[in-house]
């Protein structure tokens, strides 16, 4: 951001979180898009946005009052830390929108602010419209475990979500449930419950494109996909990539390391070994250096793509696990002692 988030906000440091609150709803309906037509007005509402992101978190808040923003984004020693006050970098999530909804409730809740005839609606922080604000449930997450060889190809997963609606007699409100379906079937056929709702079971598909390079750790996220209610925006799923373990490679950033097997024969007079790759090729590489118990092999190029631009790869590293004879006779020990005084 580059700035002061309580001049962003117009407000002093000693507000108070009603005052926090109130700023931020005056300027988000200020500069919201959809009302002001300024090509700058995005700019200022995602500044004000990530503003209020941190102002309204007491941790995230203490943190800034006292470290300034290089330390709120860049984290600060748990030394320092008061009260276990947060200590890690925060990044903002680059989406006021989503503050926006989750502040003012509703899949399109800056039309709440307007009547029919298009003139503001004043609204109090304990509803809208008397109906009261509609929050954001917290996001479900779950992990995606994928093969190495699917973070080198990119591919599609598809998992299948249930989700239970249920609607009052005479009303349109909903809710319900999301959850993961591996085994059970549930039909779609409605049922009423004792307490006058009809609920169904709906099924869906959702789809996931893997992308080749994604690392462990990468979130994907279908938004508003998960649990329902009258008073409640529903969860986000999130995905959260998980890397199988391979039995041949594992994996640092962008390069995938090998290791490889040799005696020490091999290891003091050279050799050549094969490798198969990822997407099936059979690499010859010689190796005509002494084989040292720090040595390596880089290969460039054979590696894990990037994400960002899948034709830049990552290195193949080959470390080298040197087998020592268990024991040498006599004569043996005699030979090796010659050659190497050579």
């Amino acid at each position: 951001m580059g700035g002061d988030y309580y001049v962003s906000l117009e407000i002093n440091r000693n507000a108070t979180d009603a005052d926090i609150k109130k700023a931020y709803r005056r300027l988000a309906l200020k500069y919201h898009p959809d009302k002001n037509n300024d090509s700058g007005a995005y700019e200022k509402f995602s500044e004000i946005a990530e503003a209020y992101d941190v102002l309204s978190d007491p941790r995230k808040k203490a943190t800034y009052d006292k470290f300034g923003e290089e330390g709120l984004k860049r984290g600060i020693p748990s030394d320092l830390g008061v009260n276990g006050a947060w200590t890690e970098g925060y990044t903002f999530h680059g989406n006021p929108e989503k503050i926006f909804r989750s502040f003012f409730g509703g899949d399109n809740p800056f039309a709440d602010f307007y009547a029919e005839d298009g003139s503001d609606i004043d609204v109090g922080f304990g509803g809208l419209c008397g109906r009261g604000v509609r929050k954001q449930d917290a996001p479900i997450e779950r992990d995606l475990h994928l093969a190495l060889e699917d973070l080198f190809h990119g591919c599609t997963k598809k998992m299948k979500i249930s989700r239970r609606v249920s609607r009052a007699f005479g009303r349109k409100e909903k809710c319900g449930t999301f959850r993961f379906v591996s085994v059970c079937f549930f039909s779609s056929d409605q049922v009423m419950n004792e307490d006058g709702y009809t609920s169904s079971i709906k099924d869906k598909i959702l789809s996931i494109n893997i992308k080749p390079g994604w690392r462990e750790g990468t979130r994907i996220i279908f938004e508003k996909e998960g649990d329902q209610g009258p008073n409640c925006i529903p969860a986000d799923i999130v995905f959260v990539v998980q890397q199988k373990n391979h039995p041949r490679f594992s994996r640092q950033e962008h390069n995938l390391i090998y290791t490889y097997d040799i005696d020490l024969e091999k290891a003091l007079t050279g050799f050549s070994m094969e490798i198969e790759t990822l997407d099936g090729r059979l690499l010859n590489i010689p190796v005509n250096d002494i084989v040292h118990p720090n040595y390596t092999k880089v290969v460039p190029g054979e590696g894990m793509p990037q994400s960002a631009d899948p034709r830049r790869r990552g290195d193949l590293i080959i470390k080298f696990h040197v087998k020592f004879p268990e024991k040498l006779s006599l004569q043996g020990k005699k030979l090796i002692k010659q050659a190497l005084t050579l």
